[in-house]
């Protein structure tokens, strides 16, 4: 009677974990880790009308730019969320492609991050930079009289040196 009951309790006890391992794959399938060129489109950041506010130029700089990182930081949080969880449920081998990834999607972020802060510091009213795989974007303020080639290249400049892109990588685009 003993034995009975103890093969009894090990199979109820199989039957729930064979059962909770059958609902997590039926309701977590969907679930697929997004790619983060998905989520960052150069495009939409760049060519998108974020603008708020009353209108003026200098609120409509500071706007597209505070608009451009808020875009940029909640797509990099998704994505990071979701290496994140798939790194917590993966195997070995995912856990360390999922690794790497949240490397890299870091090491973007300072690369980025450095080159904004030196071109502010060269006296730009502000600025955003945004890798992707096809090189790097750098929108900056319009200074008065506009963008002019020395200005390009003091930015194609701290680009270079702070990054391994080459010049046929580099897009500057003037916000007025």
């Amino acid at each position: 009677m003993n034995v009975w009951k103890k093969n009894l309790i090990a199979g109820a006890v199989l039957l729930a974990v064979c059962g909770g391992i059958y609902v997590n794959w039926l309701f977590g399938e969907d679930k697929a880790v997004v790619d983060l060129t998905d989520t960052l489109d150069e495009d939409k950041l760049l060519n998108s009308d974020l603008v708020m506010g009353d209108g003026t130029a200098e609120n409509t700089q500071s706007s597209y730019f505070a608009a451009v990182r808020l875009s940029r930081q909640q797509a990099r949080d998704s994505a990071v969320s979701l290496l994140q969880e798939a790194m917590a449920y993966g195997s070995d081998v995912e856990a360390a492609q999922t690794n790497e990834q949240l490397e890299q999607i870091v090491q973007t972020a300072l690369c980025e991050a450095q080159i904004e802060s030196l071109v502010i510091a060269k006296g730009y009213a502000d600025c955003v930079a945004y890798i992707s795989e096809n090189g790097i974007s750098v929108a900056v303020a319009s200074p008065e009289g506009g963008i002019k080639q020395a200005d390009v290249a003091v930015i194609a400049d701290i680009i270079l040196s702070q990054s391994s892109f080459t010049m046929q990588d580099i897009h500057v685009v003037e916000v007025p």
